[in-house]
């Protein structure tokens, strides 16, 4: 669980170039009032070909919001998904080789 709304899968520790950096699932899902939210760790506005087939959604810079998943074509979801998945991996800092110290 990653707060008290978010089931999450995995982990990404991921640094941007302003120095933020933190730890996020590498997927995740939240059950809402109106709407089924994936967090999928990924730029979505690079998959516009897959987010044109989907079907009925809305979606953000990494989240995609469904009023009922079966709105969803469940192929493309996947694709989606794996996409995403493989993006939060290569973000991942945490797993990434370190450059040598000036001391070394």
């Amino acid at each position: 669980m990653w707060g008290e709304t978010i089931v999450g899968f995995g982990q990404v520790h991921y640094r941007y170039a302003s120095g933020q950096e933190g730890d996020w699932p590498v997927a995740a899902f939240a059950p809402r009032s109106d709407r089924i939210t994936l967090y999928l760790t990924c730029n979505l506005s690079r998959h516009r070909e897959l987010l044109a087939r989907l079907g009925k959604h809305s979606h953000g810079k990494g989240c995609l919001h469904l009023r009922r998943l079966g709105d969803a074509d469940p192929g493309v979801l996947e694709e989606l998904v794996r996409r995403g998945v493989a993006e939060a991996m290569a973000m991942d800092v945490s797993t990434a080789p370190r450059k040598p110290s000036a001391e070394a």
